[in-house]
């Protein structure tokens, strides 16, 4: 029951906007007073979870927790680290550096994200995204279909007579008709099953693919041209697409669902943060400069 009341707490959006705020007064406090790593301070602690951390580092590397030697090098490397790094903020060297700026950007959006991304989706959720973005996730038509080729270079002007006449011919037999003996040699298989039109388009052509998805099942048709010469074609099935059922998907929509949770998240908190600041633009900078929002 505990359990179950804190999930929908986390889903309050009162409890976002709560978390929001005391996010954004961390941040504030912080500006205002850093500590332990205050560029300008001459003092570097190295606390025993700092020691812990940097093993954990190396564990994860190397599969191995490192030896003294190697520890005491890499505690010497993060020393170096924070002394070149207090002394260049020190300096300012941060404010124009477009990388740092936007690792920092991103520093602060997973700090967001920790602080007010709540629960996983929930199966309601789920669905209800599905519902609304079926086409995020129908699966494409299909149809399955049998050919003959014939050479027009080969045959010449009677290409298109002996392909009708094949295709009277093949109606007898049916959809099973045999065609080991008949038509042209050609690099390709006579047989495709459960094939997208995107597919049959990248093999034979649009126009080709067009006059499948028209083509009457289950009786030969001809002559339909492709890039390669004619075909007499039989269309055995023709399946049309579907929006498949949540459990089939639901990997796919958990990520639509939380990227677009995460977004919202982050536009809310950073709406926040920017009302913190008053932004001017020089009017000198023209029209290729965004405007302050």
């Amino acid at each position: 029951m505990l359990r179950r009341r804190a999930r929908e707490l986390l889903r309050e959006p009162l409890f976002h906007f709560f978390a929001l705020g005391a996010l954004i007064f961390l941040i504030a406090a912080l500006r205002a007073a850093p500590a332990g790593r205050d560029p300008g301070e001459r003092r570097i602690v190295v606390t025993a979870g700092d020691v812990q951390h940097i093993a954990d580092g190396f564990a994860r590397t190397w599969q191995r927790p490192p030896t003294a030697t190697e520890l005491a090098g890499l505690v010497d490397e993060w020393i170096r680290d924070e002394v070149y790094y207090r002394e260049a903020t020190a300096l300012g060297l941060e404010r124009d550096d477009a990388v740092v700026r936007r690792r920092l950007r991103q520093k602060m959006e997973f700090v967001v994200e920790d602080a007010v991304m709540g629960a996983p989706p929930t199966d309601t959720e789920l669905q209800a995204w599905l519902d609304a973005h079926p086409d995020d996730f129908r699966t494409p038509a299909t149809l399955s279909f049998r050919h003959v080729y014939l050479d027009r270079d080969r045959r010449g002007a009677r290409a298109e007579d002996d392909a009708r006449a094949l295709a009277v011919r093949l109606g007898r037999g049916g959809p099973d008709a045999d065609i080991a003996a008949v038509g042209d040699a050609i690099m390709l298989p006579t047989d495709y099953d459960d094939v997208s039109a995107p597919e049959v388009a990248s093999t034979f052509g649009d126009a080709f693919a067009e006059a499948l998805a028209t083509a009457p099942v289950s009786a030969w048709h001809g002559p339909i041209a492709s890039g390669y010469g004619l075909h007499v074609v039989v269309v055995r099935t023709r399946t049309p697409g579907r929006v498949p059922a949540l459990a089939d998907v639901r990997d796919a929509v958990v990520r639509e669902v939380t990227a677009a949770r995460r977004k919202r998240m982050l536009d809310d908190a950073y709406a926040a943060l920017r009302a913190r600041y008053e932004v001017e633009v020089d009017p000198a900078a023209g029209a290729a400069t965004v405007a302050a929002r």
